[in-house]
């Protein structure tokens, strides 16, 4: 076919245009600030992936400063002429990238880095940010109206993150849809223990202070390290199926609560391991700490921490996370009951398993114990906003949705459901819509109207 004089220029001037596009979308420039996410626009960060951070942080309780130097490997996704890392208030003394200077400055919680050259799309680079400081722990309405974040105790110091407080200690891309391998290396004063995630390489004494290195070798998400440090008796082994094991409780707490922590994070990691699918990390674990201002315990990626405030039911909801959380993460906040109803729903489970009240019992009592007027059945949970993503319908309401996605689909599709949706996306991240399109296909069933009822709509839905 031949076209006609005018139809070549069209073509010749549409040709032009798309060449254009193509080469202003690969042309270098800076990253974006953020990754977007609705709630916290500014968490994370554009043009680049996450792959390893290299922590070394030294802390002296009695001044309560954090030294710090952070090594992040990221890969380019698009060239980039300059970056942003996120890091709340601590002091930068020095940037480098691939071992040079590299200019930075700052814009509120944003650090943005501009290295001597252009980094090209595909390639791998270093940054190093050396800094230091008192962090400050974060607060607010979102987590239950508590500080959280670098927390001093009487003896040192407690760290849970969630969701946006990492970046309070370390910087980083600070978004679980960024998630990277880590090494911890941890200074504080002789006497004192640092605790992290992962498996312990190595610690020792040198003069007056303590070294340990602690090494994640699954991909994490920022909000869930910790570098805690403190006083603390360490008992270690494995669980009765093998995996490794690490307790850490404050010595003050020792004999103050009749639960035993070692025991049953043995017992739930072993159960959830035969439920949920085989244990993703290295380690289980425990941290216990003599917290109770937090008042609230965080599933620390191998090691949930305890505010001294801790149950068995904690203990296995904390648990129930390394699958619903850690291994699998948020796409975007919003998606959070995709953490909380699951391992809400698991203490459920738990009381089945222990024989003291079925999951179904535990759903009419959730059900009933709240009039239609209450303020709880106004959260949408698919979608609770910023700051109630934690409201107590996104656990409960999350947890009453799967029990009735259970009783919907039966016992075998649930629990066939459960264990695939931890191997699709082990160390991953994934969203609603992921879990809604997994439970039609093994079902076999169209499940739009139990999920608007339970997740996309406010009020007391009729039984």
């Amino acid at each position: 076919m031949k076209l006609s004089r005018s139809a070549r220029l069209g073509a010749v001037v549409t040709a032009a245009a798309s060449f254009m596009v193509i080469a202003a979308s690969s042309a270098p420039g800076p990253g974006a600030p953020g990754l977007g996410d609705p709630y916290f626009p500014l968490l994370g960060n554009g043009g680049f992936d996450a792959r390893h951070y290299d922590l070394d942080v030294a802390y002296n309780p009695d001044t309560d400063r954090l030294d710090g130097r952070t090594t992040l490997t990221a890969h380019a996704t698009q060239s980039l002429t300059s970056f942003d890392l996120d890091l709340q208030k601590l002091e930068v003394t020095r940037v480098e990238v691939d071992g040079r200077r590299a200019e930075f400055t700052r814009d509120g919680d944003e650090l943005r880095i501009t290295p001597k050259g252009v980094l090209p799309k595909g390639r791998d680079f270093k940054v190093t940010v050396t800094y230091g400081g008192v962090p400050e722990p974060l607060n607010g309405p979102i987590v239950f109206g508590s500080d959280y974040g670098w927390m001093k105790t009487t003896d040192g110091v407690f760290v849970a993150c969630e969701p946006n407080a990492a970046s309070t200690w370390f910087p980083s891309s600070d978004h679980p849809d960024d998630k990277a391998t880590y090494d911890i290396r941890i200074k504080a004063p002789k006497g004192l223990t640092g605790v992290s995630n992962g498996r312990l390489v190595s610690s020792y004494d040198k003069g007056d202070s303590s070294y340990a290195h602690w090494r994640e070798s699954k991909p994490m998400a920022t909000y869930l390290a910790t570098a805690t440090i403190g006083k603390f008796d360490v008992k270690t082994g494995r669980t009765p199926a093998g995996t490794p094991i690490y307790v850490a409780i404050d010595p003050v707490l020792a004999n103050s609560n009749s639960v035993d922590v070692y025991a049953v994070t043995a017992a739930a990691t072993d159960y959830w391991s035969q439920v949920f699918g085989p244990y993703p990390f290295e380690e289980t674990g425990a941290i216990v700490d003599d917290m109770p201002e937090a008042g609230f315990s965080l599933e620390v990626q191998s090691k949930p921490a305890y505010s001294a405030v801790r149950s068995e039911t904690t203990i296995v909801h904390e648990l129930a996370h390394q699958w619903f959380g850690d291994s699998v993460s948020v796409e975007r906040w919003k998606d959070i009951w995709l953490n909380e109803g699951f391992a809400t729903y698991a203490q459920w489970l738990w009381a089945e398993h222990q024989g003291t009240r079925s999951a179904h019992d535990s759903f009419l009592a959730a059900y009933n114990a709240r009039a239609a007027d209450n303020p709880f059945w106004q959260i949408t949970v698919a979608d609770p906003q910023r700051d109630t993503m934690f409201a107590s319908a996104v656990y409960q309401r999350g947890a009453m949705t799967l029990q009735m996605l259970r009783e919907r689909i039966g016992d075998t599709a649930f629990f066939k459901l459960l264990p695939t949706w931890t191997k699709i996306h082990k160390y991953g991240n994934a969203n609603t819509a992921d879990f809604i399109r997994l439970a039609e296909k093994i079902s076999g069933q169209n499940l739009d109207d139990l999920f608007q009822t339970w997740i996309y709509t406010t009020g007391k839905p009729a039984l």
